[in-house]
Parts: structure tokens; sequence; C-alpha cells
């Protein structure tokens, strides 16, 4: 008699829904919705979710990107798989994010010193 072994079996799971960009807006003015679909769905067609927007054309002070990291990291968590370019865009949100948090705690910590360095202000 052998031995039997018992191996683990790791079978990768096709993935259901996918989280991907749905194209909006007119001729050479681009605009995407980020959505999370089934896979199985036409591009700009059916979707369970809308979870931000992409606008490749923004000019000045127009926002870029605006994702709902919540709503991101729970589709994640549930399997869903995001497009290589909604990862880059997800990563780009994530840095821009953090760039806000710091300028605004940067903001913040220069307020609280100019408040201390203030002469106190004469009485009636």
């Amino acid at each position: 008699m052998s031995a039997r072994i018992a191996l683990p079996i790791t079978v990768q799971v096709p993935s259901l829904v996918t989280i991907r960009l749905a194209r909006h807006g007119g001729k050479k003015t681009p605009f995407y919705h980020v959505t999370v679909a089934e896979k199985s769905a036409k591009r700009d067609g059916r979707f369970v979710e809308r979870i931000g927007f992409y606008n490749p054309v923004a000019r000045g002070k127009e926002e870029k990107v605006r994702l709902d990291a919540v709503r991101f990291d729970y589709w994640l968590n549930t399997g869903a798989r995001p497009t290589a370019r909604v990862r880059q865009l997800a990563k780009l949100w994530r840095k821009q994010q953090a760039e806000l948090a710091a300028s605004a705690a940067t903001a913040d910590a220069a307020a609280a010193t100019e408040a201390a360095e203030a002469p106190p202000a004469p009485g009636p």
C-alpha cells in the first residue's frame, strides 16, 4: 500500500464582478464613470454601482478623478477585479487624498504657530 498525500488544490475562481470604466461624454470629450458591473455586461451597459468618475480632459482646478474609496475597498474585498486603468486611478486618488491631508495638517500647524506668536490685542 502506498501512502496517500493530500495536496492543497489552488483553483483560480473567475471573478463575476469587475470594476471598470464606462465611457460617457461627447465626441472628443470623453468622460468616464467608474462602475462595478458584472463581467458579462456591456462596457457602457448595465452596472451594479457607480463609485466614481474620471475626466481625462480636466482643465485648471477641475477634478480629474474622484473615487469612493470605502466602496472601492468593499468591492475589492468581495472579490471584484479592477481593470488596470482603474487600479492606476485608485492609486492616483489615494495619492491626492494623502497630499490634501498633509497640506491641511501643515496649514493647521502654521495657523496654530501664528496664533501662539501673535502679540495680545490691546484692551479697551
